[in-house]
């Protein structure tokens, strides 16, 4: 597990690109029989990914975490972006389909991930934060999540958010995510931006068209930095940044935050006159 810690807003100011992609973002999420996790002290949320291919995969525990097993103090929460799966949470079969959810609540000991077909797989991508209480797993569809429409065609904005661990859905102790799709034509997201110092937010960027790129917008409003990011790859926003991008195609991605509050509509807005 690859261990990140926090990073001050004076020191971003000092990075040149390739140290801002070390500590910032998340490859290489689904690689073959594999399971990838980044730990980041950033309110000590786990970013991860696996790919099972020949086998199904099972987290393990490190030192790093202090437990006797992976979900023992924390909650997950899990979105398919490959193609049908299973996650086997304590003995019972979770099928999740293409952008279908599910949440894990604390305590559950046994934990694995397996394709249907490993010729054709499942891309469990996860996050993960501490928890303090036990809550149902359950399974969320596109059809069970709370659908948000904003943004216009003028702006180049227009989506559809599909709030799937969110409190008007289900309860979790501090997990929130979901995923936004961009309609063709439109690249912006979260813009004007915002930030929310109670809550740090992770984004992993994916269907997007071969050669396209994202750039992530994050730094203070009034300084800037902008991160190159392509399809299927996590970027980790501080709570001090703003977290916004750009596409050279529309595309979507899976937002998770973890903090104070699950307050999805509490955020500080940034004017647009105000960013440099």
């Amino acid at each position: 597990m690859d261990i990140r810690y926090s990073i001050h807003a004076d020191h971003l100011k000092m990075m040149a690109t390739e140290e801002m992609r070390k500590h910032l973002l998340v490859e290489n999420l689904f690689e073959p029989d594999k399971l990838t996790m980044v730990y980041s002290h950033i309110d000590r949320i786990i970013v991860g990914g696996v790919c099972p291919v020949a086998k199904a995969v099972s987290p393990g525990v490190t030192k790093a975490l202090g437990v006797d097993y992976f979900l023992q103090r924390r909650e997950l929460g899990i979105i398919n972006i490959g193609a049908e799966g299973v996650v086997t949470v304590d003995g019972t079969d979770y099928d999740l389909k293409y952008k279908e959810c599910l949440y894990v609540g604390m305590g559950a000991k046994e934990l694995s991930f397996k394709s249907i077909n490993g010729a054709n797989p499942a891309k469990f991508y996860f996050n993960s934060a501490p928890a303090h209480a036990t809550y149902p797993t359950t399974k969320i569809t596109k059809d069970s999540a709370q659908k948000v429409v904003l943004g216009t065609q003028e702006g180049a904005n227009k989506r559809q958010i599909f709030q799937c661990i969110h409190p008007s859905v289900l309860q979790s102790c501090q997990l929130v995510m979901g995923f936004t799709e961009l309609e063709k034509g439109s690249v912006w997201n979260t813009m004007p931006c915002h930030t929310h110092d109670r809550r740090m937010e992770v984004y992993c960027y994916f269907e997007m068209p071969e050669n396209s790129l994202v750039f992530h917008l994050f730094g203070e409003p009034k300084e800037t930095r902008h991160m190159v990011m392509r399809n299927e790859q996590a970027v980790i926003s501080p709570s001090w940044s703003i977290h916004s991008g750009v596409g050279t195609s529309n595309y979507t991605f899976i937002w998770g935050m973890v903090g104070e509050n699950q307050t999805f509509t509490d955020m500080d807005d940034v004017p647009m006159s105000e960013m440099k």
